[in-house]
């Protein structure tokens, strides 16, 4: 009996390292997203985007012989909950993190992860000093402020607009796009009559809106989120006040007209890299009949694709390289990532991890609700 007791420990003792190499082969990566609070449609979106293509990758054979596996943590679109969020990530051994939507939510996970020598890309965050820092593994797939400020400047101007309004929500992402707009527009001697900030999460902008119209603007530029975008165009409707607006890109989200309804949502125009429904790529018409089938619907917005984006550059990286290794990552998507095909379109790094290449459109919100590309 003792011998029998004997020859199985030895078994199990041989076979334990194994089963321990087994368990650990799997090539791990971290999506970071606010599946829950007023951004939860963007962070599920991401997280369905994010589990198709691991699915497809999955089934293709892995990453380097290795299934991929995905470990989700909830920001809550908080800056707060983002910090432990990355906190818990940061002891999962993933190889590199996706996300997350909200520059502020952003840059309160930056340094975590840094220090942990994680692989950070995300995928909604625009502000401009998330990627001045000198942060070594730091990147985002989509474009910054400084970007966007000038697209917005321009558009306001071939529209023949002489007295802007701007109003932002006070967190980096919305502030530092205001900033960059307003310094465009003075220096080409447009007049900017207004320029303040709102309280995200409140119920009534009337105080605010009343501000708004006595300043008397032609346009205003709201560079705030979709949930308060919705509720100023719902309120400014009630109000009487038919002044056009123009949003950021962090107004691109159908919730918008769900929250103002279709007649107050009518005529809003906001700038956007492209929708999904108007990515035309062959990887693009690709995924987005994958999502269709797998989900029955389209991807909340373009966001959630951009998140699509930083997995395939992750997966590509680890594929190219034979390797996890974070330094090895990060290096190779700042110098060895050219011209690489995303969802997007090519995707491309500079030094700073900033994403190469010009994106922006401008949409109209037409009678239906829908988002009409402008020419």
């Amino acid at each position: 009996m003792r011998k029998k007791w004997l020859f199985s420990l030895l078994i199990g003792l041989l076979l334990f390292p194994m089963m321990l190499c087994q368990a650990q082969a799997q090539v791990k990566i971290g999506l970071m997203a606010p599946l829950t609070g007023s951004w939860a449609s963007e962070g599920q979106a991401m997280k369905q985007v994010v589990d198709l293509l691991a699915e497809e990758v999955n089934k293709a054979g892995g990453v380097l012989g290795q299934p991929v596996e995905i470990y989700v943590e909830d920001d809550g679109g908080d800056p707060r909950q983002a910090s432990l969020a990355a906190q818990r990530l940061s002891t999962r051994g993933i190889a590199a993190v996706i996300g997350t939507y909200g520059s502020s939510i952003t840059e309160a996970s930056q340094n975590i992860y840094d220090e942990a020598k994680i692989v950070q890309v995300a995928t909604g965050s625009t502000a401009i000093r998330l990627s001045e820092k000198g942060l070594k593994y730091f990147f985002r797939t989509s474009p910054r402020d400084d970007e966007q400020g000038l697209v917005a400047a321009n558009t306001l101007k071939s529209m023949g607009f002489q007295k802007v309004a701007i109003l932002h929500d006070n967190t980096t992402y919305a502030k530092g796009l205001a900033d960059e707009a307003q310094t465009l527009l003075q220096a080409d001697n447009v007049d900017v009559v207004f320029f303040d900030a709102l309280t995200p999460g409140e119920r009534d902008y009337s105080t605010i809106l009343s501000k708004l119209r006595s300043a008397g603007p032609d346009v205003v530029l709201f560079t705030g989120y979709y949930p308060e975008a919705g509720l100023l165009m719902r309120q400014k409707k009630a109000m009487g006040w038919d002044v056009p607006f123009l949003g950021g890109d962090a107004t691109n989200n159908p919730d918008l007209v769900s929250i103002a309804g279709k007649d107050a949502a009518v005529g809003f125009m906001f700038l956007s890299p492209p929708v999904p429904q108007d990515l035309d790529s062959p990887e693009a018409t690709s995924f987005m009949a994958a999502y269709r089938a797998k989900y029955q619907s389209d991807p909340a917005s373009v966001w959630a694709v951009l998140a699509g984006d930083a997995f395939k550059v992750i997966v590509a990286a680890v594929q190219d390289l034979g390797s996890t290794d974070s330094d090895k990552i990060a290096e190779y998507l700042r110098t060895g990532l050219k011209d690489f095909q995303g969802l997007t379109g090519p995707i491309a790094f500079d030094g700073k991890g900033d994403r190469v290449g010009e994106l922006y459109r401008v949409y109209r919100v037409d009678g239906e609700g829908n988002f009409v590309m402008q020419p």
